[in-house]
């Protein structure tokens, strides 16, 4: 594998999964691996072989060397220096390489990566098309997010816009339908035709969505709640919202 020059902009992503999904899915961009040396499983002979084929530089390193690099010890003994360099990727691109209708998830200001990870995953499995997420008052997609996304990060577009008014404007100017969560909504989302290509719009951990953001959607709806809990976390919601998409286009 050809070196990074010194100058090349890096950042690290932790965890098996996370790097594991890196090696498959852009091994040109891993720079080099820390690896722990005192594990010496079957897992870890598996991504050892993973590493060795896409030609990437192993490290041995010390556990409180890796629990000092990425700041928590949660990183299962594997760290990857990574490219952090790779292409933007614009709303316009994904909107333009559709080939079915579109389901993307839209994030209005999600401020803890672990809820950011879980978004991501949730993502994943309901194959969404992209996450989108506003620049600024957002969390970005930090070593902590990659991780709880288990690889999600390297699978489903995560796409950041400077204004995400003008962004769900791009959305529903291609056709799609775009539906912010709210709990005071009058519709739920069952009913809410998701057959069509959609965009759900989440808000933020406690403050739901920005005026702006909620007055740009086609319409809200809300997740029907038999308990005596208000709300639910970003991501499980995000979950319910995506997930009944995928059911309703499977009926």
């Amino acid at each position: 594998m050809a070196k990074a020059p010194e100058n090349t902009p890096t950042r690290l992503i932790y965890g098996f999964h996370a790097v594991s999904a890196k090696l498959r899915h852009a091994p040109d961009a891993v720079l080099e691996v820390f690896l722990t040396a005192d594990r010496k499983d079957a897992r870890v002979r598996k991504f050892l072989a993973q590493a060795e084929t896409a030609g990437v530089r192993i490290t041995q390193s010390e556990g409180d060397k890796l629990d000092a690099l990425v700041g928590t010890r949660r990183h299962q003994g594997v760290v990857a220096k990574v490219d952090a360099t790779r292409r933007e990727i614009k709303l316009a691109d994904v909107l333009d390489s559709l080939d079915e209708n579109a389901l993307i998830l839209v994030l209005d200001g999600v401020q803890d990566p672990h809820n950011l990870g879980a978004c991501l995953r949730v993502a994943d499995a309901a194959g969404a098309h992209a996450v989108v997420a506003p620049k600024d008052r957002a969390v970005g997609l930090n070593a902590t997010a990659v991780k709880v996304a288990s690889g999600a990060a390297d699978t489903v577009p995560y796409i950041t816009v400077t204004n995400l008014a003008r962004a769900l404007r791009e959305m529903q100017d291609a056709g799609v339908w775009v539906v912010g969560a709210a709990g005071e909504a009058e519709k739920t989302l069952y009913e809410i035709d998701q057959k069509v290509p959609v965009a759900w719009v989440l808000g933020a951990e406690g403050d739901g969505l920005r005026r702006l953001t909620r007055e740009t959607c086609d319409e809200l709806a809300r997740i029907p709640m038999h308990g005596s809990v208000e709300s639910l976390n970003v991501s499980v919601a995000s979950g319910i919202c995506l997930f009944e998409a995928r059911r309703q286009r499977s009926a």
